[in-house]
């Protein structure tokens, strides 16, 4: 209530302790940024918007494949916020560095902190990766659902569209049954790298666990968000046995279970 008063009063309107009761017996003013939706009120009709009005929100989306590193900055940048505190926030709440906050637009009320922001993306997000569990497997173990959160990621980001993604994620099958490398680009688009091209430089240079150039498996965590398509399609891969694809000219990519054919294929 102190705030309040302090705010309205360096605005020419101050708040007695009669308006205190007045209020109180409405209700109680809500934290944060409130939308009154009028420039000129009476006093009494302010006194009330101030404990009903709804808290003026503005939504923020995060696209499916995207990186924890460009959405935090476009939070920072769209809700005046600082990068560092809600990159330190996410690490405060999240369990894993990448993944967590799934692919969604969420509505945010203006005039929230960094750590109030991230624990409501994180904790919300890991309910809904609760229910999705449970929706699709019956139970939620949180390593092995991360797993396919991390295969996801990769299906993500590799996919042309969603009618792809299941054979997507054939391939990731397919290929680490028969203990190859799965030698993807997408996975080399994590973090910072989200928009970089990937190059035969930066693959034989970079020697993090996201190059699967030289790892063997998958990464150990996500490589960027993910939405339901990539989920579903990482628990329930295609009945194929495609070990190869490469981008074609309409866009899309071929699948092949052949080297040979795959050479073919590039050239």
């Amino acid at each position: 209530m102190n705030e309040i008063i302090t705010h309205l009063s360096r605005n020419h309107f101050q708040v007695t302790r009669a308006d205190g009761w007045v209020i109180r017996a409405m209700g109680y003013p809500q934290s944060g940024w409130i939308d009154i939706h009028a420039n000129l009120l009476s006093r009494g009709d302010f006194l009330y918007r101030l404990t009903k009005a709804k808290a003026a929100m503005k939504e923020a989306t995060l696209i499916p494949g995207e990186t924890l590193h460009f959405f935090i900055l476009d939070l920072a940048q769209n809700f005046s916020l600082s990068p560092l505190k809600l990159k330190e926030a996410y690490h405060r709440y999240a369990p894993h560095p990448e993944g967590v906050i799934l692919a969604d637009t969420y509505k945010i009320p203006l005039g929230i902190s960094e750590e109030h922001l991230m624990y409501y993306l994180v904790n919300h997000s890991l309910r809904e990766h609760q229910k999705l569990s449970k929706k699709i497997l019956g139970v939620y173990d949180e390593v092995q659902w991360f797993k396919y959160i991390t295969i996801a990621s990769i299906i993500q980001k590799e996919a042309a569209n969603i009618e792809e993604m299941p054979l997507v994620s054939a391939v990731i099958r397919n290929r680490l049954k028969k203990r190859m490398r799965l030698q993807m680009d997408g996975t080399l688009n994590y973090g910072e790298f989200s928009r970089t091209k990937v190059t035969p430089e930066m693959i034989r240079q970079d020697s993090s666990p996201y190059n699967t150039y030289k790892i063997e498996g998958i990464p150990p965590y996500p490589v960027g968000s993910v939405g339901f398509d990539a989920i579903k399609a990482a628990i329930f891969p295609a009945d194929v046995d495609y070990l190869y694809f490469v981008r074609n000219k309409k866009g899309t990519h071929t699948f092949t279970n052949n080297y040979e054919t795959h050479l073919k294929n590039i050239k």
